[in-house]
């Protein structure tokens, strides 16, 4: 399948797979997973990776931000249980039930307003504050058991768990694992309360990608696997058990070649001025395509196995990079931004560090303009172009 060799996202299911067996293999037989696939799959493309996951990996729940999410799953067919992380509207509740979704409920108040507008009876699982100090009931547990046996008793609403998010499951730091203790502590005793009062629910879970990994707990019926399942580390500073595989790398072709001469500017703000006889290359990808204007001057792209150090301050849709140690360098060669390529790798965590941010935010940066090229046992399956 053809595309234009401009700026790409090549992206491979294998790695997907190999991450969520692994992660699979960590966690005990008694909690299923729920593929975080918000954010068109932090960037991968949701068309390209949800189908797979639901068809070929057997995965029956999913996690996404918003209605609209939800709405283009099931519009490509996706069968399983879904559940809306963020806010919807409540003018909007007939939608949950029209596509059978469930919605993270916030409060009690936020209940009322679904149960008067919906059509039907809408699923929730309420949140839990449990320390995220985001969304959720909150205060003492009797309180949020109150709030819980009110929310059941409400007409259109259907209450079918409970869950929570922990806020530094992925930190080194000692008070940080007996903050998460807390926190699994508390939603723990708001579900025995529950059960004790006779108020079933159906599903309470806790764990995240890096709850599952470090704090396993057989009682939270589902681990949220997000960012690992993509490759990335929750926090590249702390282990995993296993080396998750980056699913996908990014690409731009070189446009031109060319040699500046000592004293030379380069790009806007001249900040970057040639010491000595330089060979530039031309890269076409900007931070219209997601990638970084702060790697200007700082960060590298890999051209023919070779590290080239970003030169001058990076365009909307190009940079230049010194490429005087590369031979045979030309236009229409490859670089790679975020990949491997020889016996060098750049990961979308290396991009986070230099660029004083994580690698969640570099991979759901990167623009829908870039096309995503799905590959499966090492064959290009998919081109996804922007819609």
């Amino acid at each position: 399948m053809d595309f234009l060799k401009r700026a790409w996202a090549e992206v491979d299911l294998d790695s997907i797979e190999y991450n969520l067996k692994e992660y699979r293999r960590l966690i005990g037989e008694k909690t299923e997973i729920m593929c975080v696939v918000k954010a068109s799959c932090y960037g991968h493309f949701d068309n390209g990776v949800v189908p797979f996951l639901e068809n070929e990996m057997d995965i029956r729940w999913f996690a996404v931000s918003n209605i609209h999410e939800a709405h283009r799953l099931r519009d490509m067919g996706i069968k399983g249980e879904i559940l809306i992380l963020g806010y919807t509207p409540p003018e909007n509740a007939k939608w949950l039930t029209k596509l059978d979704i469930i919605q993270a409920c916030t409060e009690l108040s936020y209940a009322k307003a679904l149960s008067e507008n919906a059509d039907g009876k809408v699923r929730i699982h309420a949140a839990i504050d449990t320390g995220m100090t985001r969304i959720g009931l909150h205060g003492e547990t009797d309180k949020i058991y109150g709030e819980l046996k009110e929310i059941s008793k409400l007409e259109n609403i259907a209450l079918e768990g409970i869950f929570t998010h922990y806020a530094v499951a992925d930190s080194l730091r000692d008070q940080d694992e007996e903050y998460t203790k807390a926190q699994t502590e508390k939603i723990l005793a708001v579900a025995d309360k529950c059960e004790a009062e006779g108020l079933h629910l159906e599903k309470v879970h806790f764990l995240n990608s890096a709850g599952g990994v470090y704090y396993y707990n057989e009682r939270s019926s589902l681990a949220r696997l997000g960012i690992i399942l993509y490759g990335l580390y929750p926090d590249p500073a702390k282990a995993l058990p296993f080396e998750p595989k980056p699913a996908m790398e990014f690409k731009a072709a070189v446009a031109q070649v060319k040699y500046i001469d000592n004293g030379t500017d380069v790009s806007y703000g001249r900040t970057y001025t040639a010491n000595g006889k330089v060979k530039l290359a031309t890269v076409t990808a900007g931070y219209a395509d997601g990638y970084p204007r702060a790697l200007s001057n700082k960060g590298y792209v890999l051209i023919n196995g070779k590290k080239c150090p970003i030169t001058g301050r990076i365009c909307m849709d190009q940079f230049m990079c010194d490429v005087t140690e590369v031979e045979d360098v030309k236009a229409g060669d490859e670089a790679v931004l975020i990949g491997s390529q020889g016996d060098e790798r750049i990961t979308a965590d290396d991009i986070g560090k230099m660029t004083g941010t994580i690698g969640y935010e570099i991979v759901c940066g990167i623009s829908a303009r870039v096309p995503r090229i799905i590959s499966r046992h090492g064959e290009q399956t998919a081109v996804l172009e922007i819609e």
